[in-house]
């Protein structure tokens, strides 16, 4: 089980976790909920609808990782096009975002809390510190695991834009990279993130 996800009887996910492990985990999920903001109705909580009908953003985000965790819906899979057809694209991704993005968010900060939630729960039970050693084994639901899976792949996301992965030959150059490079740690914890991602996809297949 370290290292990897395996099922459970009945369904869920359960993964061998040290101190270490849990803190980086739980840091990333932290990091990916700051970047990610609060909803639209967080200065107005005596309205409970506000946020249901709060409309978003219609400009894709300046930041490179909420552009790759928050892409415009239409692009040419062509390549580039005319003025005219980059003129729509643009309009319908703008229309587009305006209206989902909002939820879009809701449910990618949902899915880090979830990692968050689970990992102080796994925390407050084994008496954890989060120093080196120690650890516990780390117990998912169903519908936990489902989060789980989805926040592993934002988190990827967004460190996979930080280091400006865009495919599989990107990849392969990171696996060369030397100890002493700046970006080794960022790059095992992708790498990291990856292998864990795919146990737990796995693990949830029929």
């Amino acid at each position: 089980m370290p290292g990897h996800f395996e099922p459970l009887p009945g369904g869920g996910a359960a993964v061998a976790l040290d101190d270490v492990e849990i803190s980086i985990i739980r840091s990333l999920a932290v990091q990916l909920l700051e970047l990610i903001g609060p909803g639209p109705a967080e200065d107005a909580p005596d309205d409970p609808l506000a946020e249901l009908f709060a409309e978003g953003p219609s400009e894709p985000p300046s930041d490179p990782v909420l552009r790759r965790l928050f892409p415009d819906a239409y692009t040419d899979p062509e390549g580039t096009p005319g003025p005219k057809r980059a003129d729509e694209q643009k309009a319908y991704s703008a229309e587009f975002r305006r209206y989902t993005e909002n939820d879009l968010r809701a449910g990618k900060r949902e899915n880090a809390l979830a990692v968050v939630r689970s990992l102080d729960a796994l925390t407050a039970e084994t008496g954890g510190t989060g120093d080196s050693g120690g650890g516990a084994v780390l117990k998912l639901t169903p519908q936990e695991s489902q989060a789980w899976l989805r926040a592993l792949n934002d988190l990827r996301l967004a460190i996979g834009a930080r280091l400006e992965i865009t495919d599989e030959d990107d990849t392969d150059l990171l696996y060369r990279l030397p100890d002493e490079d700046p970006r080794k740690p960022m790059v095992m914890a992708y790498l990291w993130l990856g292998g864990l991602q795919e146990t737990l996809v796995t693990t949830l297949l029929p």
